[in-house]
């Protein structure tokens, strides 16, 4: 039981700290600043905390978000 609940823990450490870093690579890329909330916007905020410390081994995550077109 011991070993299990070190282990829950030290999962719980990792997780808060790769998401931390993927949020401070966000502020740092000026994602937070940008005026316009859009699908994509929000969407590439989100990959970018989620890829965590993979943004600083140069992997740059986007979200294209496109709308359904109303027929004419």
């Amino acid at each position: 039981m011991r070993t299990r609940s070190r282990l829950s823990s030290l999962l719980t450490v990792l997780v808060l700290s790769w998401l931390i870093i993927g949020a401070i690579a966000a502020g740092q890329r000026g994602y937070y600043s940008d005026a316009s909330t859009n699908c994509a916007s929000v969407g590439t905020i989100a990959l970018t905390i989620v890829a965590g410390p993979l943004n600083y081994l140069g992997v740059n995550p986007t979200v294209d978000c496109e709308y359904p077109q109303p027929d004419s």
